[in-house]
């Protein structure tokens, strides 16, 4: 996959010193943060809808139900 970049914080001991978006890692944490907040919806995480239409349905509405809390 083309034009992908790791995002991922260096360790504070790390000898050689490289560049970080801070940006970029306060997006990652997000959709993380997300993700694991869906996965307490049970019929997202064992993933019960077979069709992928439905799956993103049910996708949206928990994202909505999340969002209004």
């Amino acid at each position: 996959m083309s034009g992908i970049k790791a995002v991922i914080l260096p360790k504070s001991n790390r000898k050689e010193e490289i560049e970080c978006d801070y940006w970029h890692d306060k997006e990652r944490h997000a959709v993380e943060c997300m993700f694991g907040k869906l996965k307490h919806y049970r019929r997202i995480a064992t993933r019960y809808e077979k069709k992928a239409i439905n799956y993103m349905g049910m996708l949206s509405f928990s994202s909505v139900l999340l969002w209004l809390r």
